[in-house]
């Protein structure tokens, strides 16, 4: 009996080993296949610089070039502040100039420049400050959430909903009223206390749900139009453990699935899937993944880990479909071994969006959103699909997240609860395909 238990430990003990090396030399390859790739893509052809000083101003699309009068940066002082931005309006009414407000300038579409106007530069004003005994956090709208969450952290608190990237600013996310993929969750309007705006003619106005409620309305998701988001007091929640569940299942299935989890295991409180990219198999499958509360100790905010090496698979799946195949079986089947499954709740959000984005100077990445109500989205991945592979389109990343329906907000997308697909395309594949072109007609 002694013995046979021993055999048995012993062949376990030899599957884990087989499955680390598995794990490891999978990752050596694909490190390698996606490094060369990378490298040959940010290196051929050559571009135009994308680095724009004034009197060029864009975002980072970098399709957006706009020449400008200048890029004014706010003092870093919330009273000095107030006082220049006032004189600042008053200036630009009297010259009929106008004024656009940017921060991270992650908004695509040219809503941060207006042509031979001032831009203002929010950054510099980012100070916060945490009223522990109401869970309240007064902030800047400057403010980076990659200042927020580390902050939070050291007093054992999180931000209640906001994107999965850290590298917006509070103003930018309240201003285009972001959704998260904090699960049950309406967009980051709902924990929205007050916040102060600076409207057009310089005057500064608190508004809330019961003060001023129809500029509240309209300035959270209102991209600027109604005024300068200066600061804002946000709702925030407990740090918490949290432990990842993944499930991959076909696309018809895929609602009934998540239904049926959670049925079973309750409610979670982060979510987010991932559609199968491939060429052939595009949106046929779905990685679910879902966060759920756990006793234990929280794991301490650190750098996110593997982040070369999740770069190298990701940029690796540009033009590639083979690059792509590659990465859809990094992520289900590997992702896990080597980035764990244990996180704290401000571990998750607490990552840049440059790990992922391109860095050439020739091509660029655009983002793409849809909402959908929950009966329409298989229907519109179906005509989706025809229509990317029809153009030919470099598709690298759809991620599916619920929203609750919007009470708060005049300009609201989710008027109903919805399901957003937040896709991301590559301009690499057809530029490499124009210059390949090229060459070969001047040679």
């Amino acid at each position: 009996m002694l013995y046979a238990s021993r055999c048995a430990f012993m062949h376990k003990s030899r599957l884990r080993i087989l499955g680390v090396l598995a794990v490891v030399v999978t990752a050596a390859f694909l490190v390698t296949f996606s490094l060369r790739h990378d490298f040959r893509h940010n290196n051929e052809p050559p571009g135009s610089t994308a680095a724009l000083k004034a009197p060029l101003a864009d975002d980072v699309s970098r399709l957006d070039a706009t020449t400008i009068h200048e890029v004014w940066d706010i003092p870093s002082d919330e009273a000095t502040a107030q006082l220049a931005l006032r004189e600042l309006l008053k200036q630009a009414d009297s010259s009929g100039m106008h004024i656009s407000i940017a921060g991270a300038r992650h908004s695509m579409g040219g809503q941060t420049i207006a042509a031979g106007g001032i831009r203002v530069n929010m950054l510099p004003l980012k100070s916060m400050e945490l009223d522990e005994k109401s869970d309240s956090l007064h902030v800047d709208a400057g403010a980076l959430w990659a200042d927020v969450i580390p902050y939070l952290d050291r007093h054992g608190r999180s931000v209640e909903v906001m994107q999965s990237d850290n590298s917006f600013t509070v103003g930018g996310s309240l201003s285009v009223n972001c959704h998260g993929w904090q699960y049950g969750r309406p967009p980051i309007a709902s924990t929205v206390e007050s916040f102060h705006l600076m409207k057009a003619d310089g005057t500064v106005v608190r508004c809330s749900r019961t003060e001023n409620k129809e500029l509240f309305s309209l300035a959270l998701g209102g991209y600027g139009l109604f005024g300068i988001i200066l600061d804002a007091d946000l709702h925030v929640v407990r740090n918490e453990r949290l432990r990842l569940e993944q499930v991959i299942v076909p696309l018809d299935s895929a609602m009934a699935s998540f239904g049926r989890k959670l049925r079973e295991r309750g409610t979670p409180r982060m979510f987010y899937a991932r559609l199968n990219v491939t060429p052939d198999r595009m949106f046929d499958d779905v990685l679910i993944n879902m966060f759920y509360p756990e006793k234990g100790a929280i794991p301490n905010l650190t750098d996110p880990i593997l982040l070369e090496l999740r770069r190298a698979i990701f940029r690796g799946s540009v033009g590639s479909g083979f690059g792509k195949e590659i990465r859809w079986e990094a992520e289900t089947k590997i992702a896990p071994h080597l980035s764990g499954t244990v996180f704290s709740r401000n571990q998750l959000m607490d990552e840049s969006a440059d790990w992922y984005l391109d860095h050439s100077d020739a091509t660029t990445d655009i983002l793409h959103e849809y909402f959908l109500p929950k009966d329409g989205a298989v229907p519109f991945l179906r005509q989706a699909r025809e229509i990317i592979r029809a153009h030919h389109a470099d598709l690298l990343n759809v991620t599916v997240r619920e929203v609750e329906t919007d009470n708060d907000t005049f300009l609201r997308y989710a008027d109903q609860r919805m399901i957003a697909f937040v896709m991301f395309f590559s301009s690499a594949g057809l530029h490499r395909q124009t210059w390949i072109w090229r060459r070969s007609h001047e040679n």
